[in-house]
């Protein structure tokens, strides 16, 4: 039910819904020393860096834009050489630094697929009406993702992301639609 182009700015707890800016990697590294960095996607598909024309550097304090020059993959890593930044020296201060597009070059999304940084804060209620609590965290598993929700009563509960849990999603209502199976609550 949802996709993760990138956790982004909800993780460092600045707001959620319908952010501007989506991370679609980190620099981990510099890489050689002719300016390449590393990069850990955050997204579905590392593939998309290769039709990536530009990104923004977040910093912390600006986001500076950055034409992508080239893009080679090695292991689980993304190797990417911006235009104009061609030694280490360039590239060092970067560590660990996100790199952002704008909701318009993020991944089209199929119908019922949702970024995680829009989730993260929705209220969730359940099929009967009461309010349950909040989306704290998308886990993606392999088989599917499972929702993590902070309830109203203190503890930490996991919804397999399935049709017979999660019913809706409405991010116009700022809502998730829950249905609360046999035995979900005792886990």
């Amino acid at each position: 039910m949802t996709t993760a182009e990138l956790r982004s700015a909800a993780q460092k707890g600045q707001g959620s819904r319908m952010e501007q800016f989506l991370r679609v990697g980190v620099i981990s590294s510099t890489h050689g020393i002719k300016g390449e960095v590393k990069v850990f996607p955050t997204t579905d598909d590392a593939n998309r860096f290769k039709k990536l024309k530009e990104v923004l550097l977040d910093t912390g304090k600006e986001r500076i834009p950055m034409e992508v020059e080239q893009v080679k993959f090695h292991k689980n890593m993304v190797i990417v050489k911006f235009k104009g930044y061609d030694n280490i020296s360039d590239m060092e201060l970067y560590k660990g630094k996100d790199l952002l597009v704008s909701r318009d070059q993020a991944v089209k999304l199929e119908p019922d697929e949702n970024f995680i940084i829009d989730l993260i804060g929705l209220k969730v209620v359940t099929d009967e009406g009461a309010d349950f609590g909040t989306v704290k965290d998308i886990l993606q598993t392999g088989a599917n993702d499972v929702y993590v929700i902070d309830g109203n009563d203190g503890k930490e509960y996991l919804f397999p992301s399935i049709k017979e849990c999660i019913l809706d999603v409405n991010l116009d209502e700022g809502t998730v639609t829950v249905h609360i199976m046999d035995g979900l609550l005792d886990l």
